[in-house]
């Protein structure tokens, strides 16, 4: 089992993201001690980019926000360090494809290896081009998460037989963001996966709310939240840390009682 599948282990995981750098990294680091103590199961952690083409607007912003603070791959692999000393709570990278390139394919996916990072996710490499990556990730032991979305019966289960960690099921059609209610036949997109290889699956795109949360963490194995974060590190700046937790918590009591 990797290190991602323990994630689930316990019953449905919560599964938040932060975009590192938003409002500073020392406040990244801080969020993510927060999170793990409020009951998160995984943790994403955004590496920005300038042209995030599969987020809204509250993550776009924040990773504007985070590059014109000065925010590098590499001061992110120095936060992880840090953060590895002090808690083993299961963390993926998100972020995209040419972060990656520039940084050399080879160096970022050993270097994430070493720092004690377990995954990665690129939202923007379709199934078709992950030999980019996926020889790499798998040589260092690293999980490049894949993601289906609500089109493609038999691309879900050509993408489940070769996903590792965890399948990212994206529940909703267009870029992140909150969402007032998410109609995608969830189930279905879990069945579908779960008939080809037995792998958790998580549910994210557009939720926020705890009954969204739940609904989702029923259909699934965890629910994944982004923008709703963001959002609160965007309107309380480096004071986010107890809104974040406090969210985080009523979070993970509204997937648990999914269970």
């Amino acid at each position: 089992m990797s290190k991602i599948q323990t994630a689930f282990a316990n019953g449905k995981a919560f599964i938040p993201f932060v975009t590192c750098g938003d409002p500073s990294l020392e406040v990244t680091e801080q969020i993510v001690y927060a999170m793990a103590d409020a009951g998160a199961d995984l943790i994403e952690l955004g590496i920005p980019f300038s042209d995030p083409t599969a987020e809204g607007p509250v993550i776009q912003e924040a990773n504007v926000r985070a590059l014109s603070a000065g925010t590098t791959t590499d001061k992110i692999f120095d936060m992880v360090r840090r953060i590895r000393q002090k808690t083993d709570i299961p963390m993926v990278f998100m972020t995209y494809a040419n972060v990656v390139y520039s940084y050399g394919s080879e160096r970022f996916i050993s270097t994430a290896a070493e720092i004690g990072m377990d995954g990665l996710i690129l939202p923007d490499v379709p199934f078709e081009e992950k030999a980019e990556f996926d020889p790499l990730c798998r040589q260092y032991g690293l999980d490049l998460v894949s993601l289906i979305a609500p089109t493609s019966h038999d691309r879900i289960r050509m993408i489940a037989k070769e996903a590792s960690g965890f399948v990212y099921c994206v529940s909703s059609l267009g870029v992140t963001g909150v969402r007032s209610n998410i109609t995608t036949d969830i189930g279905a997109m879990v069945k579908l996966v779960k008939e080809t290889q037995d792998i958790p699956c998580a549910v994210g795109f557009g939720i926020s709310t705890p009954e969204q949360a739940a609904k989702m963490a029923a259909q699934s194995d965890g629910a994944i939240v982004g923008s709703a974060i963001v959002k609160l590190c965007a309107k309380y700046g480096k004071d986010c840390v107890p809104y974040v937790k406090e969210y985080v918590e009523s979070m993970k009591n509204a997937v648990r009682a999914a269970d």
